[in-house]
């Protein structure tokens, strides 16, 4: 049996399933608001109920993503936050919890640097359970998800609003772990959600998928959590995150008790 067959990704969504939850999904960039915090936000993040943690990949050009996640971009990248940084990130995390699944999020282009392959041993050697990068489309995406898989690490891509059938078909087979749909036209942080339209949405991307679909992008409370987590397998909050970030940049401490209060709020509506 392949670590992909038992993947923690997969045994997460399969056992909160069977528990009839949902998943929540955090999002920070690694290295904001230190390197240092980094490690010990993620172990915060578990205690305060995320089921699965994306760890941001700091860039210097992160196109998806609104001027909140883009200052914590820049925070991170002053303290030179590296690729292989992150993924040292990821391997003392696994120090002290072997279980909760951790998934990469960033650009193309830091993986390519480094190169897929290499990048895949060091991921899968640290920890690390999947990757999703941005900018690259399942079309062009074969060596990539090759390497990958190769190291029963799994693929998220995005699919948007706008995105056909038959690509999410071609999204689905090029995927692992789980689909992640972006609930808005636009930028992370942006806009209103209509739960109405995610619904119908989501709706149709599981007549095309067995994978579960996790919903992110305009999640900004408990409430609007709760009303995600009702039509989709996940809810993925990062923008909402980042700022109780830089509302406490004087304090380690408190940002880390924000991001808590602020995902125990989630949990607690996730599970009511």
């Amino acid at each position: 049996m392949s670590r992909q067959d038992v993947g923690r990704i997969a045994s997460r969504f399969e056992l909160r399933a069977k528990e009839g939850r949902k998943l929540l999904i955090p999002y920070f960039t690694a290295g904001d608001p230190s390197p240092e915090n980094a490690v010990p936000m993620m172990h915060a993040m578990v205690e305060a109920g995320a089921d699965l943690i994306e760890l941001g990949v700091p860039f210097s050009d992160p196109m998806a993503e609104g001027p909140v996640i883009q200052k914590a971009m820049e925070r991170a990248l002053e303290f030179n936050v590296s690729l292989r940084d992150v993924i040292a990130m990821v391997a003392e995390f696994r120090q002290k919890d072997q279980e909760t699944p951790v998934i990469l999020m960033g650009y193309l282009n830091p993986v390519e640097v480094m190169g897929y392959v290499e990048f895949a041993k060091s991921a899968a050697k640290a920890g690390i359970d999947g990757l999703l990068t941005v900018d690259i489309p399942p079309e062009e995406a074969k060596d990539y998800v090759e390497a990958l898989k190769a190291e029963g690490l799994d693929r998220i891509f995005l699919i948007s609003p706008t995105t056909s059938d038959n690509r999410i078909k071609a999204i689905n087979d090029a995927s692992g772990g789980f689909l992640y749909y972006v609930s808005l036209k636009g930028v992370t942080g942006a806009g209103h959600l209509d739960i109405k339209a995610v619904q119908d949405r989501v709706s149709n991307i599981r007549r095309l998928t067995d994978l579960p679909v996790g919903v992110g992008f305009g999640i900004k409370d408990a409430e609007s959590a709760k009303n995600v987590a009702s039509v989709a397998d996940a809810v993925v909050v990062g923008s909402a995150i980042i700022k109780r970030i830089e509302e406490n940049l004087d304090s380690v401490d408190n940002a880390n008790t924000a991001v808590c209060k602020l995902l125990s709020e989630m949990r607690q509506a996730l599970d009511a």
